[in-house]
């Protein structure tokens, strides 16, 4: 049997058992203000003004529908927000890109999350990608710019350069997967770790269990409430969180 190439574990076709979708910002990583400066940027350079209000920071919202906020609250019109969006979606990663080394500089791995990582991809039976409000280019280069691409399958990712509807993402992700791993990944055997409400959101609507991490903005009591299956305090304890996933998927580990 010929193995998948990965970025991460050594995972063969057929023996994916279970697909495990990170979250990026404030699960695995933080970059400060970069974002935000990429989208201010771009609005200068499309709207030709400067944008007084930006997006809320810690949403999980995706990054499209963080523009069109973005438009709509600095006053552009409906309509002119539809004809600026597509140009603001291909300017902000190229802003975004601009700033990679601010990346490197200002941004944080969290607490445990290289170790959490390395622990999930040496599973040789779970699949590890990411499910994320980022488009695709900017998802790379804070994966790439901290190393944790090599942990990763990212060909098999949902980003919201595929739908701004964060929870449609999980289809996107369980499809792309099967048809790598010759798997079929659904509700019962996918995961996702994050840290935001819309992670929540995006299990329950989107057809994943949730391992919530309060590693962001929303505390430990309000993920629970919203419905996350598991709510860790932080990444540090690798075996814990690979022992919820295979609880969360039914599955004993690898034979």
């Amino acid at each position: 049997m010929t193995a998948a190439p990965t970025s991460g574990g050594d995972v063969r076709t057929g023996d994916a058992r279970a697909l495990v979708l990170w979250d990026i910002d404030r699960t695995l990583v933080y970059v400060g203000e970069v974002d935000r400066t990429a989208y201010r940027e771009a609005f200068a350079e499309v709207v030709g003004r400067p944008a007084e209000r930006l997006p809320a920071k810690g949403t999980g919202v995706t990054m499209p529908l963080a523009i069109r906020g973005l438009l709509a609250d600095n006053g552009v019109p409906e309509r002119e927000a539809e004809r600026l969006l597509p140009r603001m979606l291909a300017a902000v990663p190229v802003r975004f890109a601009a700033h990679t080394d601010d990346v490197r500089r200002l941004g944080t791995v969290l607490p445990g999350a290289m170790g959490a990582l390395k622990a999930v991809a040496a599973e040789p039976d779970l699949v590890a990608t990411v499910l994320t409000g980022n488009l695709e280019e900017n998802a790379r280069i804070k994966l790439g710019v901290f190393g944790m691409d090599q942990y990763l399958d990212t060909a098999v990712g949902g980003y919201s350069s595929d739908d701004a509807h964060r929870p449609a993402l999980v289809a996107v992700a369980q499809r792309r997967a099967g048809d790598r791993y010759e798997s079929t990944f659904h509700k019962g055997n996918t995961v996702i770790v994050g840290d935001s409400l819309e992670d929540v959101r995006t299990g329950l609507e989107g057809g994943a269990s949730v391992v919530a991490v309060a590693s962001g903005t929303t505390p430990a009591d309000r993920l629970a409430e919203a419905g996350a299956d598991v709510v860790l305090p932080d990444l540090t304890d690798p075996g814990r969180l690979i022992q919820q996933i295979r609880v969360l998927t039914d599955t004993a580990g690898p034979v």
